[in-house]
């Protein structure tokens, strides 16, 4: 069991990484800045467990923008990481579903964990997203979930 949680850490590594670069190929190639939303969701947080991200002096407001950036990012490693082991504790179980399938599964999984806090939260409002904002969202998550997959089981092979 030790072994299957740290090749799902390694698995989830590997999904994170492709969801990071997809999303940073997609801000180069469109033009577009970076998505507030982690960072708003590490303030709300902050706020709701009484943790002051705010440092001493004149640049206090700029230090707490910079741990909320920083936090929100780290709070999608989290996510990265935690579907990736969920994922290398269940694998052995449903060896029968093709991995284009459990590719789904897990973007679904991984884009739940992300968006479900964000909306409760109010770091974010789903409503307001368009067809291209969901299209978009599920492609990232979609390429996280297919090299998760994918890695999890050439690790398992070695």
């Amino acid at each position: 069991m030790l072994r299957r949680f740290w090749l799902g850490v390694a698995a989830g590594a590997v999904g994170t990484a492709v969801l990071n670069i997809a999303t940073y190929a997609d801000m180069a190639v469109r033009g577009r800045a970076a998505s507030s939303v982690p960072a708003k969701l590490a303030g709300i947080m902050a706020e709701k467990l009484g943790v002051n991200l705010s440092g001493a002096g004149e640049n206090a407001k700029k230090t707490a923008e910079n741990r909320k950036e920083s936090i929100g990012a780290l709070l999608g490693y989290d996510t990265g990481l935690g579907i990736g082991i969920a994922y290398g504790l269940v694998r052995p179980y449903v060896r029968w579903i093709p991995q284009p399938v459990l590719g789904v599964a897990v973007a679904l999984a991984a884009m739940s964990a992300s968006d479900i806090p964000a909306t409760t939260l109010g770091a974010t409002d789903l409503s307001s997203w368009n067809s291209a904002d969901w299209a978009l969202d599920f492609g990232f998550h979609l390429a996280y979930g297919l090299a998760t997959v994918i890695a999890y089981d050439a690790l398992t092979e070695v």
